[in-house]
């Protein structure tokens, strides 16, 4: 992985289908942290400051070697109803649907959203391509009276947020 290194003093170790404990790799220890995080904040967590959504979203987008558009939604008090990973890309770019975000939310019945992707290559700063979307989706989920709170850009373990930049 390119963001990514681990070292141990001592491995960690996975069982596999034949009950053997080998070492893990990299991706399995990431791949157990999502599922960690994804336990710690439960739905109905209220995120309470934009600190605590950039170190969640931290947890669950970096390490990604392709692009991944998620999106926090989230009920009237700003409280967790589900995060979604929507779409998956390739190494610098990821094709999202203004639509079926439009239909998750509705789905899921939010009343606010959080947009978030990762980039790969380590730098968080969003391209044009990241701000006209962020203002398609703004707009399209105006339609249906969903509020777009935000839009993080993870790269590594840093982050850009959209609302902190006046950007949307």
């Amino acid at each position: 992985m390119s963001q990514l290194s681990l070292a141990f003093n001592a491995s960690l170790l996975v069982q596999d289908d034949q009950g053997r404990y080998l070492p893990a790799t990299a991706e399995q220890i990431l791949e157990e942290a999502r599922r960690v995080i994804d336990l710690k904040t439960q739905r109905g967590e209220a995120f309470t400051s934009p600190e605590l959504v950039k170190e969640y979203l931290i947890t669950k987008l970096a390490g990604f070697e392709h692009e991944v558009f998620a999106a926090l939604f989230l009920d009237a008090k700003h409280q967790l109803i589900q995060y979604v990973e929507m779409f998956r890309g390739s190494i610098d770019s990821a094709s999202v649907y203004p639509r079926e975000v439009v239909k998750e939310a509705l789905h899921r019945n939010a009343a606010a959203v959080i947009f978030a992707h990762n980039h790969p290559s380590g730098n968080p700063e969003p391209s044009q391509a990241d701000k006209t979307l962020t203002q398609r989706l703004k707009e399209a989920l105006t339609l249906v009276e969903v509020r777009s709170l935000d839009h993080i850009v993870v790269g590594g373990r840093q982050t850009v947020s959209f609302a902190e930049r006046g950007l949307i």
